[in-house]
């Protein structure tokens, strides 16, 4: 029984569901693989780096998707999808990210439409469609944080948490609202072992007038990604600390001390967390991360969910 690198549903003997291709389109009936090898899409994505406006230190690919012949196409302008292959360093590093971001989705993270694509071995290369993006010409005007804090890409982890607060409350439109899911990413981020959440993982968009936080991306578990090498939790501090984060720091400094929620608002949050974390699970186990990955990210999750003094009811 297959699984769909889309929506997680089971599919039968078809590589994708029904439904997770009517995310991608109402028009689309199937999705073939990618032309290339994970090693020729790293070379690609190498020669074709100085013409994407998104770079950063995974291999990336702007692409479009061509309905008509249900495929990826790979382009050098105007693409409205990345693909990012295997990455030589890190293995299962799109299988990896396309399960964190749908765990992140039923945590009530938006987050943009992802899923896994076959490239030309047999291996998969994760997909995301771009948010700063709308219809065939149209812009939607997005800053990161490095941006709006005057750092660049070489400063982007000379920051801390709370200064990314601060931004929040200095540009969005909205400030209480989009603390509140700040504090659900920090929270997510912490609980999958994602230690690489640094200034240029947080944008702001602007949509009718109004600042926001954009929809998330790069949530991923670098712990298990780095084969459990990583030695802090955090890629900014908070409190000045990157590592051996409490519930004391996260929660009762982080959330309700410095960004002043309300108890109940951060309650509810937790107990969203409480629910989440048993419907996780299964879908880590039935993902496409290798049985090591999974073990390791699901006792990552527990380990932090204790930390975090979470009492989560477990099933019958």
């Amino acid at each position: 029984m297959n699984v769909c690198p889309i929506t997680y549903e089971t599919c039968g003997n078809m590589r994708y569901s029904p439904a997770g291709l009517k995310k991608l389109s109402p028009r689309l009936t199937g999705l073939a693989p990618l032309r290339f090898t994970a090693d020729e899409l790293v070379r690609e994505a190498a020669a074709r780096a100085s013409k994407m406006s998104i770079q950063g230190v995974q291999p990336k690919l702007s692409a479009v998707l061509d309905v008509k012949h249900g495929a990826f196409q790979i382009v050098d302008r105007g693409g409205r999808y990345i693909l990012k292959p295997q990455n030589p360093l890190y293995p299962f590093v799109p299988e990896n990210e396309g399960l964190c971001m749908r765990m992140a989705a039923t945590f009530g993270i938006e987050v943009p439409l992802s899923g896994l694509v076959v490239s030309g071995e047999d291996s998969w290369t994760y997909f995301i469609r771009r948010f700063d993006r709308v219809g065939r010409t149209g812009k939607v005007h997005v800053e990161d944080f490095a941006q709006l804090a005057g750092r660049t890409r070489d400063t982007k982890y000379d920051a801390s948490m709370e200064q990314v607060a601060s931004l929040v409350e200095r540009y969005c439109t909205f400030p209480k609202v989009e603390l509140a899911r700040l504090f659900r990413r920090t929270l997510y981020n912490f609980i999958i072992g994602n230690e690489d959440m640094h200034l240029k993982n947080f944008s702001i968009i602007v949509k009718e007038g109004k600042v926001a936080l954009s929809p998330a991306y790069d949530l991923l578990s670098t712990t298990v990604a780095m084969a459990g090498a990583a030695t802090e939790e955090f890629a900014l501090p908070l409190a000045g600390k990157k590592h051996r984060i409490t519930r004391k720091i996260l929660v009762d400094y982080f959330a309700i001390e410095r960004m002043s929620l309300p108890r109940r608002v951060v309650d509810g949050i937790l107990n969203e967390l409480k629910v989440s974390i048993p419907e996780w699970i299964p879908k880590i186990k039935r993902s496409f991360l290798p049985a090591p990955q999974q073990d390791k990210l699901i006792e990552i999750i527990w380990e932090r969910a204790d930390r975090l003094q979470l009492k989560i009811p477990l099933a019958d």
